[in-house]
């Protein structure tokens, strides 16, 4: 299985600070904001790089850069948003591109409302969604981008759920998967447990 568990105690610590019921709004898009950050660490190790000409303080020099027309960022709305703002953060001149994505309450199954996304043939691909529950919204999500051939595509979830990542990773062999938490499983409305709740709803409409 593609899978890489960012086993960091800093980011274990602020993925925590997600599940208490009393954080805030605001405290939640900042804590989503920064782990996405430090993940970035992980996740773009092995990104292609480049070497760019610096006037230095002594004397000018070739050093490596990634290279960051190479990379675009694609957020599942919404509560990917706090993600892409911590991912363009690291890659400032990285195109970004946007799924809207939202789960049936009834059927589970999900339904996509709106998609933009730029040129992706060719280029490495991240998705930024906060939890892969059932699969079926990030499977969608890969099966509209893989449409676009790009170069590489991953997939980065602060929280997952056994049957959720069991399901893309199996059905989907060429993506790569980055996560946090893997938690217990899901409950029968289809929520990760133990989880962070509905954190869309958390993150800006919930008081």
């Amino acid at each position: 299985m593609p899978l890489k568990l960012l086993d960091n105690l800093l980011l274990k610590h602020k993925t925590n600070l997600l599940r208490d019921k009393k954080t805030p709004p605001e405290t939640l898009r900042d804590l989503i904001e920064e782990i996405t950050l430090i993940a970035m660490s992980y996740i773009l190790e092995n990104f292609p790089k480049k070497k760019e000409k610096i006037e230095g303080i002594l004397e000018e020099g070739f050093f490596d850069f990634i290279d960051e027309e190479k990379v675009v960022f694609v957020c599942i709305l919404r509560a990917g948003l706090p993600m892409l703002s911590g991912a363009l953060k690291a890659l400032k001149r990285a195109k970004a591109g946007f799924l809207a994505i939202k789960r049936e309450e009834e059927t589970l199954k999900p339904k996509l409302y709106y998609k933009r996304l730029p040129e992706v043939k060719d280029k490495w691909v991240i998705i930024l969604d906060p939890m892969l529950a059932t699969g079926g919204s990030l499977s969608m999500a890969i099966e509209e981008i893989l449409a676009l051939h790009p170069k590489k595509l991953i997939s980065f979830n602060i929280v997952a759920s056994p049957e959720g990542l069991e399901r893309v990773s199996s059905a989907y062999p060429e993506v790569e998967f980055f996560v946090i938490s893997i938690d217990k499983g899901l409950n029968k409305k289809g929520y990760i447990v133990p989880g962070v709740g509905d954190i869309g709803d958390r993150l800006f409409t919930e008081n």
